[in-house]
């Protein structure tokens, strides 16, 4: 008879919670409703904060105002009123045989977070009150299960994401324990000679360092480590796209030279700026070349991006070939094509508008004569890409304020032969770590400064009493023969506390500017009446435009100085030096008045910035640091998966670091096939795989 006992299956990642020791059914359900299922989620669930816990004396040794830590049960929670709108709260806390009392003013919240037994510890000055102690407004950590006192003088408690029924006192010593026990065995992701090189830590060790930090040097290291890490992966997943798009396309050689440079030279209104000219020997450069270009253009509003777009474009049809502009609005692709028509109205190129707001007729003649090479130039919103429209022969696609199109409008501008090169453009100038991430896999040209003679805007946050002031100056300077805009955040609408466009105007015409010419323009209306109303203001039949954001970009009326922004602190920083461009078109100086309603303290660091600066490159920065990555271009339009520890306002460092290591390996081994990079590129392909092949711009 045999009676010997199945032998347990060995530890590994994939282990099932439950499977542990010392965590079976019960904990292991717990741990599922934070969607930690396997041995892999659990180590892999870094805390979201630390609390910094300090070896405690008792209230004995404690001294006036000297910084000490005191731990201790509380035993009384009173809440009590101080007068209107005021309050006291006193937690008092017993040592043995020793009481002292933490006091909160005006706080009166903070009495829901603590309950009589429960063990704290509390760090500030003490004073003495009679025979009794007292700390104002100390630090509080809560002492659970999980703490034991420290034999340092410091140590770091990890703070984690918790849900219901699951609390740090579980889960901090369960994470603990298993981190010890199992830190070890997990496979290591990193090639030993990119742990060498970069000076980190292996994974064992930074998962220790990361849950049980010994000090803040150690979590330092730990954090430098899984940081490194998932920007490794994504760089390297940008850098593969890279490479196998310029495998798998091909595209048109368009070179230059001195007869074509100055053809194109003659139909330009003025001479380039010398970073014009710069940015236009990069494009040229990769339009020579039969890979398709992939470029980024950011610069400055008012830079001259456009001119640069005419030149490439106009490279393209002496060679043969169509070009295609794309803009997110109808009245931007309007502007273009008067643009276009000034500029080459003694040519021979042939232009074409595309729009959604052209009658079903138009648009079939307009897709004819497209597709039969009739047309050169072709201009128009996402009319473009949408349904079966054919070119005859596309070499060039210019992209628009391209960070407000989706990343499958952009892929569809493809065609059965040869691709086109891509010129993507934007007049919000963009954080170097941003460009790195969100638009890593293209090459990026910053265009700054303006055309000589651009006459600076003057930028004031105003207050209500400066109000009847302001408009008095708005009038002074619209019976001078200017113009001006107003900016409202909405249509219309019943919320007292924001300017609509209808309230405005019924405001301004009955008052302060009822002697002059006054127009409405939002995105509510036809494209028709949006038109007619932009073409009576730029024809000065209009004195002032009242607005939504949707005259941020495109709108060319050099004429237009002075622009009034209600509600400001609804706008992003962004978004509001994009409407100052507006009045920085032409020989006048510009003024901008921001009037807001209640302001956060980031809306006041964003209006002060927009007040103190003119310059979009700064701009984007400070948005950067007071906004985050995600939200700095509204919603994650470009398919990046979002980072779950590295953060791009403190990281950039280790984000240019990352971004050399990935393209030393991959020009080195493109598809990371060598032997050590097995885990890595299954990594890479596992997080961004289905990315890589989204899009070929973006």
């Amino acid at each position: 008879m045999n009676d010997s006992k199945e032998m347990p299956s060995p530890i590994t990642i994939s282990s099932p919670l439950h499977s542990l020791p010392g965590v079976g059914p019960a904990r292991a359900a717990l741990l599922a409703r934070l969607d930690l299922q396997s041995l892999q989620d659990l180590l892999f669930y870094f805390p979201r904060d630390y609390q910094t816990v300090h070896r405690s004396i008792t209230i004995g040794e404690l001294r006036p105002d000297e910084m000490a830590s005191i731990d201790g049960e509380v035993t009384e929670i009173e809440l009590r009123g101080a007068g209107t709108g005021k309050s006291i709260l006193g937690v008092l806390i017993r040592q043995e045989n020793a009481f002292l009392r933490a006091i909160w003013f005006n706080q009166p919240y903070l009495a829901e977070k603590y309950q009589v037994g429960q063990r704290l510890q509390l760090t500030g000055k003490p004073r003495k009150r009679g025979l009794r102690w007292e700390m104002n407004h100390p630090q509080v950590v809560p002492l659970d299960d999980g703490y034991s006192a420290p034999d340092r003088a410091t140590i770091l408690l990890p703070v984690y994401r918790l849900t219901e029924g699951v609390q740090q006192n579980f889960l901090r010593p369960l994470i603990a324990r298993i981190v010890c026990e199992y830190a070890e065995i997990v496979p290591e992701t990193l090639p030993a000679e990119i742990i060498e090189r970069h000076s980190l830590a292996s994974i064992g060790q930074a998962l220790r360092g990361i849950h049980v930090p010994q000090d803040d040097p150690d979590l330092a290291r730990a954090k430098r480590r899984f940081v490194f890490q998932e920007l490794l992966v994504m760089q390297l997943a940008l850098a593969m796209k890279r490479h196998r798009q310029q495998l798998a396309h091909a595209a048109p050689k368009l070179p230059n030279d001195r007869r074509i440079d100055g053809r194109i030279r003659r139909l330009l209104p003025f001479p380039l700026t010398s970073g014009q000219e710069q940015v236009i020997q990069e494009i040229c450069a990769d339009l020579a070349q039969d890979v398709p270009m992939q470029r980024l253009l950011h610069g400055e509003v008012g830079s001259g991006k456009t001119i640069v777009a005419v030149y490439a474009m106009l490279l393209a049809t002496v060679h043969g070939y169509q070009a295609a502009m794309m803009t997110p609005t109808e009245i931007l692709a309007r502007q273009h094509m008067l643009t276009l028509q000034r500029l080459l109205k003694k040519s021979r190129v042939r232009l074409q508008l595309l729009t959604g707001g052209m009658t079903a007729v138009e648009r079939r003649n307009a897709a004819d004569v497209i597709r039969e090479g009739n047309v050169d130039l072709i201009v128009g919103t996402q009319a473009i890409v949408l349904g079966e429209l054919e070119f005859a022969k596309l070499g060039l696609v210019v992209i628009d304020e391209q960070h407000k199109f989706g990343v499958q409008q952009r892929a569809t501008l493809k065609q059965a032969s040869l691709d086109p090169h891509y010129l993507v453009m934007t007049a919000t100038p963009i954080p170097r770590t941003i460009a790195m991430t969100t638009y890593g896999d293209l090459d990026t040209s910053t265009l700054r400064g303006g055309p000589p003679g651009r006459q600076p805007v003057h930028t004031y946050w105003g207050t209500s009493e400066q109000r009847e002031r302001w408009w008095q100056f708005v009038a002074n300077k619209l019976r001078e023969g200017r113009q001006a805009y107003v900016i409202a955040p909405m249509v219309d609408g019943n919320d007292d506390e924001l300017a609509t466009v209808e309230a405005v105007y019924e405001s301004l015409v009955h008052g302060p500017l009822e002697s002059f010419r006054v127009d409405i323009v939002h995105g509510r209306m036809s494209a028709n009446e949006k038109e007619l109303a932009m073409t009576a203001f730029r024809e000065g039949k209009t004195q002032v435009l009242i607005a939504t954001s949707v005259v941020e970009v495109g709108i060319d009326v050099p004429n237009a100085i002075l622009m009034t922004i209600e509600n400001a602190e609804r706008f992003g920083l962004a978004q509001l030096h994009q409407l100052r461009g507006r009045v920085s078109r032409g020989p006048f100086s510009g003024y901008v008045c921001a009037f807001t309603g209640d302001v956060s303290d980031e809306g006041r660091q964003r209006l002060e910035a927009f007040v103190r600066t003119n310059d979009g490159f700064e701009l984007a920065e400070i948005d950067l640091q007071l906004r985050g990555p995600g939200d700095l271009f509204g919603t994650r339009q470009h398919g990046m998966a979002p980072l779950r520890i590295a953060d791009l306002r403190e990281d950039d460092q280790t984000l240019q670091e990352t971004r050399l290591a990935a393209s030393d390996i991959i020009q080195a081994d493109p598809e990371l096939q060598q032997a050590g990079f097995e885990r890595l590129r299954a990594m890479v392909l596992r997080r961004y795989g289905e990315k890589l092949a989204l899009s070929q711009v973006g």
